[in-house]
Formats: C-alpha cells, structure tokens, sequence
C-alpha cells in the first residue's frame, strides 16, 4: 500500500513547497523507503527476528542520517 496521508512539506522557515514536481519526488521518495522497509521488515521476521527490534534498529538508522549540506537560508 503506497504512503497515503498527504504530507505538506515546509522549508526550514515554515514556508509550503508548492512546487508540484518537488512533492512528486519527496512521494516517490517516500513510497521507495516504505517498500524497501517493508521488505526488511518481512524478511527479517520471515528469519526469525523479533520485529520490534527490527523496528527498533530501522528507527535509529533514520534517525542517524546526517544531512551534508549547509543550512538554508
């Protein structure tokens, strides 16, 4: 089931994007890491694994993302 709740993306400032192709991607963007969470999450339970600690370990692997570029202005 791809993402369903509409998002609306803001700038650093609170400002809406409104540019439709930005909000296309960030939807594609996020359809792709649902799915391949998704599939990560079944194979590792499919494995064995606990599923909470799955979840766990995805939820720090976001969480640990770094950002590379400088803040906007």
């Amino acid at each position: 089931m791809p993402h369903q709740k509409k998002i609306i993306w803001r700038s650093p400032k609170g400002k809406v994007i409104s540019c439709v192709e930005k909000n296309k991607v960030m939807a594609e963007n996020l359809d792709e890491i649902r799915q391949i969470c998704q599939d990560a999450l079944e194979d590792a339970v499919l494995m064995g694994c606990d599923e909470v600690q799955v979840r766990a370990v995805l939820t720090e692997l976001i969480v640990s993302l770094d950002n590379p570029y400088p803040p906007q202005e």
